[in-house]
């Protein structure tokens, strides 16, 4: 991946876009006009445009770029301040001073809905493999705007962690989460949210495996929680209870320790 700046730009937009190129180890090539396709061309990688508003990632060969954005938790936080259900509280039981730790952070929209849920009081952590991407969405959360400042706050709170699942994993202590939570349909890019689609490019497919999930058991006080398509056999394969939602396409399954 290298590092550029928007079209229109200035002394402090290139100072930082160079910042964030030595911060991400990668290349500071100047824009000079030029579109992100033609330095494409050139260079034969991925970009990081920094601009005014945003950082943007070019997947190379793709016109359309991938920026931050709450995804779904922004209605999904709005229907739980009206005092509606969100099927991810439900199925964790979280509730206010709980710790929570998202081993596929994405966009982070399951993470933003947890932070709300868990207060002031509670903590999340998310889990991201991609250097180029962890920087992006933990940017993306310190300065997202979403005009509510409850749902500012809970993202800006989330502690984004760069690395491996299992790798972190094997590094935490015995109960050291309340909730211990995995959405391998990130990874497997099945879901239909055109929010979530620019995703693919980047995704890491680490994967589920028993070795990870026994580690998440392992470091949950309470509970782990699996996200994944209604017809996955992973539900059985790792010993999950399984809270089915009529027509939905992706269900919970859920291992309790207490």
């Amino acid at each position: 991946m290298f590092v550029t700046t928007a079209g229109r730009t200035n002394e402090i937009m290139t100072a930082n876009a160079r910042a964030i190129a030595l911060e991400l180890n990668a290349d500071f090539v100047p824009r000079k006009k030029r579109s992100v396709s033609a330095l494409q061309e050139i260079v034969k990688d991925d970009c990081l445009v920094v601009g005014k508003e945003r950082l943007e990632l070019f997947p190379l060969g793709d016109a359309e770029p991938f920026f931050f954005h709450p995804n779904s938790a922004m209605f999904r936080i709005k229907r739980l301040m009206k005092g509606e259900n969100d099927p991810l509280v439900d199925a964790a039981k979280l509730q206010e001073g709980m710790s929570f730790l998202d081993c596929s952070l994405g966009l982070g929209s399951d993470s933003i809905v947890a932070s709300f849920i868990v207060g002031e009081s509670g903590s999340v952590t998310g889990i991201e493999a991609r250097p180029e991407l962890e920087y992006l969405v933990k940017t993306g959360l310190k300065t997202w705007d979403s005009g509510y400042e409850a749902i500012n706050h809970a993202m800006g709170k989330i502690n984004v962690v760069q690395g491996y699942s299992l790798q972190f994993l094997l590094e935490q202590e015995n109960d050291s989460f309340d909730c211990v939570y995995f959405d391998p349909m990130f990874d497997e890019s099945i879901l239909e949210s055109d929010g979530i689609r620019g995703l693919t490019h980047f995704a890491i497919y680490e994967g589920l495996s028993q070795e990870v999930i026994q580690q998440a058991i392992r470091v949950a006080r309470k509970r782990v929680i699996l996200k994944d398509h209604f017809r996955s056999k992973r539900f059985e394969d790792f010993g999950f209870n399984v809270y089915r939602r009529k027509t939905a396409k992706f269900h919970f399954g859920v291992i309790e320790k207490e």
